[in-house]
């Protein structure tokens, strides 16, 4: 027998003293996280940015994790409205100059595609930003010659997701002022989802805890129907992974949908003919959880229509049953339309924590 024993994501108390590592706490800084990045940016930590022309491009640095997912939401959401292209590279493009700003994010200070980035954007004239650790290798290549967004707020890079995007939007807004969001607005919402995800709420009225809910046990694909939401299912399969220890697949929402309906048609033939005493058990039944923009809600729920074990998750609601469109409790305090950067974000933080209460029902 296991010695592992099962907690009920109705119990408060054990979820509680399950959470040996902090992995609560450390979900919930998100909204924590942001603001010290507008703080830095209030305390005049960008300000090298602000003076010159507009720059001719933004190139993003980073080689992996939650620093190369933020860069990809990033060019998704704000690439045709920003007015320079924001670039999502590896390391530094051949091409960068004095026109160019360059943001070099990551976790690691000696990682030499980030070292090496930051040290030829200062050659050549770039106006860089660090958003990562600034010491070791990373401070000794810039030598004083960049703006810095260093981390105030230490968690695991698995829980850095939101603090890349608010260092993103605040380096963009200020090149660009018609490019960013607020940052103290963004914040709030982090901390109202942190709050609405909390350990000691009912299952039903907690976002996080239904998500955790309807993975366990089940096979689960994440979907994303464009390029930013795609990018945030690939990292809640990967934090599903690093702190639930479960694999959960990513896609884009056409392949779900026609897995789905390869699915649905076999499986309605197999049921005519199925005996659980001669065939045992039913095959399980894939689930697909779609996550949405606001703008795009009314068509992916058009397109998964008729589908079974299809949940959309919007950043505004809480899906009440499959397929999407049927009955949602709107959340408040999101009150009206938000960027989508934002509603990015709050979905983020709300797959982070189903990942934590997934690992906390372990025990």
């Amino acid at each position: 027998m296991s010695a592992t024993r099962a907690i009920d994501l109705e119990d408060t108390e054990g979820l509680l003293a399950a959470d040996r590592d902090g992995l609560l706490r450390a979900a919930s800084s998100a909204g924590a996280q942001v603001r010290a990045i507008a703080a830095a940016a209030d305390e005049g930590a960008l300000d090298a940015l602000a003076g010159g022309d507009r720059p001719r491009s933004v190139i993003w640095v980073a080689g992996r994790g939650t620093a190369e997912t933020a860069g990809s939401i990033l060019a998704a959401t704000l690439g045709g409205a920003a007015s320079e292209p924001i670039t999502l590279v590896g390391e530094a493009p051949p091409w960068v100059g004095p026109l160019d700003v360059l943001i070099v994010a990551g976790d690691d200070p000696g990682d030499p595609a980030l070292v090496s980035a930051a040290a030829t954007g200062v050659r050549r004239g770039a106006r860089v930003v660090v958003v990562a650790p600034y010491e070791g290798p990373l401070r000794d290549s810039t030598a004083g010659r960049a703006a810095v967004l260093a981390p105030r707020l230490w968690v695991s890079d698995q829980f850095g997701l939101c603090r890349y995007l608010g260092a993103g939007l605040a380096a963009l807004r200020t090149v660009d002022p018609g490019a960013g969001v607020d940052l103290g607005a963004l914040a709030d919402e982090l901390d109202a989802e942190a709050l609405r995800n909390s350990a000691g709420r009912e299952l039903f009225r907690n976002p996080a805890k239904m998500i955790a809910a309807r993975i366990a046990g089940r096979r689960v694909a994440l979907a994303g129907d464009c390029a930013a939401t795609l990018a945030l299912a690939r990292h809640g399969s990967s934090v599903l992974l690093r702190i639930a220890y479960e694999a959960v697949a990513a896609s884009g929402l056409a392949d779900a949908v026609v897995a789905l309906r390869a699915v649905s048609a076999g499986s309605s033939v197999d049921a005519l003919f199925h005996d659980e005493e001669i065939d045992g058990p039913p095959p399980e039944r894939l689930r697909v959880l779609v996550l949405t923009l606001a703008d795009e809600q009314t068509v992916v729920a058009a397109r998964v229509a008729g589908l079974e074990d299809v949940y959309l998750l919007a950043a505004e609601d809480v899906p009440d049953g499959p397929g999407g469109s049927a009955g949602s409790e709107v959340l408040p305090s999101l009150g009206g339309p938000v960027s989508p950067e934002q509603q990015l974000a709050v979905l983020a933080l709300r797959v982070e924590m189903a990942a934590v209460y997934m690992r906390l029902v372990r025990g």
